[in-house]
């Protein structure tokens, strides 16, 4: 199914007359409110949001009764994983692990190459569908996976993930490692064929991450030559770090010193880094450690913090203070990690669970969160061009219609979204320029097909599963 983008390369758009713009103020350096303006873009380039435009347009949407913002930046996403895995993985986990790692549910439920096409088609369609225009893509390398994700339309930073070990819990007492012969060197000359690959991709769209998967699933060396490789490059290091209890204690024991610290020794933090959750940082109330530096180390070093509340709720865990990281000077940016891919629903999340965590200490807000999905992303990625509706930025957009019944009553339009309509009220996507959704939905992917399809595959997938009933039983039980 083609965009109808694709046509309408060097067209000049206008949305005439938007009743609200949540548009970038380069003199506060922050979002504001513009009302009743235009926002007008050609190609890929944004040239007006807010005020009148004045010049001619080749295509007029009349704004009187929509709100534009700009599109989101999902920091940290696995499309190939996590929507395979729904009805499975919201209530489960090890309870001997601190309700951490799914390992035994991944042991049985092994995807093959068809089953993460078809995960990756569906939660990219999915994340559209949502505001969201780029993405980090954390998904081992697998056949097909750019031709996918062009046919997306999304903005996408291509980070294959690699390693040294796998990790599994089979007595449920402790996470094992089963270290492969090369220690990941095959694994991390193949990302970086892939990242080359992405980089130099016709469609213009895509970038590229080095991301060693895990700071205890990869050597000290391998996290060494991650570091050499990006900056040779350029590009920006992703890892998950800081990420559960049982990986604090692994590297604890390994290091003596904390998973912060410990990349902090060996040169991992820096301005073009991003750590998937730091969760566990030596502030976090259930880590019995005698130092109080992890959040400072983050700050100083510029090191941005990819925060996905969800992920971790489900399993009983939350990062407590995310204000406290803001307050420390620490980047943070938001990402989904699970399913739903749903911005909006992890900035609302964010914001109620440190509400809940911090008590009156608490320093969230709806607005801080949305730039950390905005700007504190484009902040991290190196873009003053995206997360922003500005003259110059990219066509990256999203408009919301105001007739919705969930975006009523509205007297303030981002806590209306946020805690009230989130994605259903979404109308128009466009990513540099192109129309990816319309009505709500996607343009580029099929959604119903590619829900079907992904369901059929987590039927075969399930179906050749040991114990999976055993391990995942349904909520309810089946009458006779």
């Amino acid at each position: 199914m083609a965009s109808q983008g694709t046509l309408l390369d060097n067209r000049r758009f206008c949305i005439r007359n938007a009743a609200w713009i949540i548009a970038w103020d380069g003199e506060r350096q922050d979002h504001v409110y513009r009302r009743n303006g235009d926002v007008a873009w050609q190609g890929d380039r944004i040239i007006q949001a807010g005020g009148r435009y004045g010049g001619e347009a080749d295509v007029e949407i009349d704004g009187r009764s929509r709100l534009v913002m700009p599109g989101l930046i999902d920091i940290h996403c696995h499309p190939t994983q996590t929507p395979i895995y729904r009805g499975f993985v919201e209530e489960y986990g090890n309870p001997r692990l601190f309700f951490n790692g799914r390992q035994d549910f991944r042991q049985s439920f092994v995807q093959d190459d068809a089953a993460l096409r078809a995960s990756a088609r569906y939660a990219l369609a999915e994340m559209s569908a949502a505001g969201i225009t780029t993405i980090v893509d954390l998904s081992h390398a697998y056949p097909g996976w750019l031709d996918i994700l062009e046919e997306s339309g999304l903005r996408v930073c291509v980070a294959p993930m690699y390693r040294s070990a796998r990790w599994w819990a089979s007595t449920g007492q402790e996470t094992l490692y089963d270290w492969s012969d090369d220690f990941g060197e095959a694994a991390f000359a193949e990302a970086r064929d892939v990242m080359d690959a992405a980089e130099g991709h016709a469609c213009g769209r895509f970038t590229a991450m080095v991301a060693p998967a895990q700071i205890d699933t990869c050597t000290p060396e391998l996290l060494k030559q991650s570091i050499a490789l990006a900056e040779k490059t350029g590009r920006p290091l992703f890892t998950h770090g800081a990420q559960s209890y049982p990986e604090f204690n692994q590297i604890a024991r390994r290091n003596n010193q904390t998973p912060v610290a410990f990349m902090d020794s060996i040169g991992f933090l820096g301005p073009k880094t991003v750590i998937g959750h730091a969760v566990f940082t030596d502030q976090h109330p259930w880590v019995l450690w005698p130092t109080r530096e992890d959040l400072r180390l983050l700050a100083e070093s510029g090191t941005t913090v990819a925060h996905c509340p969800t992920v971790f709720v489900r399993d009983g865990t939350l990062l407590h203070h995310i204000g406290a990281y803001m307050d420390a000077g620490v980047n943070v940016a938001i990402g989904t990690d699970t399913h739903p891919q749903n911005m909006l629903e992890e900035i609302r999340t964010a914001e109620l669970l440190a509400r809940a965590a911090s008590g009156a200490r608490h320093t969230s807000s709806t607005a801080r969160l949305f730039r950390a999905a905005t700007i504190g992303a484009a902040k991290l990625l190196g873009r003053d061009d995206l997360g922003r509706l500005a003259a110059g930025a990219k066509a990256d957009l999203v408009t919301f219609d105001l007739d919705h019944p969930h975006m009523h009553p509205m007297r303030d339009p981002l806590r209306t979204i946020v805690h009230q309509a989130a994605e259903r009220a979404i109308d128009q996507v466009y990513v540099d320029g192109r129309r990816v959704v319309a009505a709500g939905r996607p343009e580029t992917i099929d959604w119903g097909r590619a829900a079907e399809h992904l369901s059929r595959e987590q039927e075969r997938i399930a179906s050749g599963a040991q114990n999976i009933d055993e391990i995942v039983p349904l909520s309810l039980g089946m009458a006779d």
